[in-house]
């Protein structure tokens, strides 16, 4: 005799006529266990998951803000942040401290310098912008036509020694000339004139105390008259000697 099916017992029970089931109650059976299955692993995944969320706040409350979050994710960033290096300013050059040039003497402060209360009225004194000049008569230093010099002219020359002796400038004489020519056997020309004058003016000054490095000696003949040498004064202003201390 073939077992009742929980169907049939059913059908019994109310009063029904049995049916008969051609394929059993076996799927039934397949499908309630799996039913029954996924609803267990479904319990257990939410059981799992309330564990997880719980400790992934506890964690996040002890080690501060995530490192990751999902506005950091979804920022945008600047086409290249990544890649920007700090930019180190460099450092200051030291900037050179130009000294100014100290302002070179004037005249006025060479003429200064100079103790020329006691030159006397034989000395013309003559600036300019570059230098001091002390004007002397051949007639006073000389005799016509030659070169030593006399007493009167030692007596001037002597005045000048401590006016030249205080300051440190180079001193140039010169010697000049009128136009009318002179011709002897030692004086060829009034260059020849010129130039000896200015020579004789030189060793006297060295003689008594200038230094040597300082001195120079040049004869310019007729070629920067004073006056005009037409006449008896002009040609007597153009015959001279110049001492010119450059500053």
């Amino acid at each position: 005799m073939r077992p009742v099916t929980r169907i049939q017992a059913a059908a019994i029970a109310s009063g029904m006529p049995p049916v008969e089931d051609a394929a059993g109650e076996t799927w039934m059976m397949t499908y309630l266990d799996m039913m029954t299955l996924l609803l267990v692993v479904t319990m257990a995944m939410l059981a799992l998951a309330g564990k997880g969320h719980e400790r992934t706040r506890h964690s996040a409350e002890i080690s501060g803000p995530p490192v990751f979050s999902f506005k950091r994710l979804t920022s945008e960033e600047v086409p290249g942040a990544l890649l920007l290096v700090p930019v180190v300013a460099p450092e200051p050059e030291p900037v050179a401290v130009v000294e100014p040039e100290p302002a070179k003497p004037t005249t006025q402060d060479l003429l200064n310098e100079l103790p020329l209360d006691q030159l006397g009225n034989d000395i013309e004194v003559v600036t300019n912008e570059s230098s001091v000049s002390f004007r002397i008569s051949s007639e006073i230093l000389f005799p016509s036509g030659q070169s030593d010099l006399n007493l009167g002219g030692l007596a001037v020359l002597h005045k000048l020694i401590p006016v030249l002796d205080s300051v440190p400038h180079k001193l140039i004489v010169a010697g000049h000339t009128d136009t009318q020519d002179i011709r002897s056997a030692r004086f060829p020309s009034n260059w020849e004139l010129s130039s000896a004058r200015a020579g004789s003016v030189v060793r006297y000054l060295q003689a008594n105390g200038i230094q040597p490095g300082r001195l120079a000696a040049i004869g310019y003949a007729d070629t920067r008259p004073l006056a005009d040498n037409a006449t008896p004064e002009g040609r007597a202003r153009n015959r001279r000697v110049e001492l010119i201390l450059e500053r």
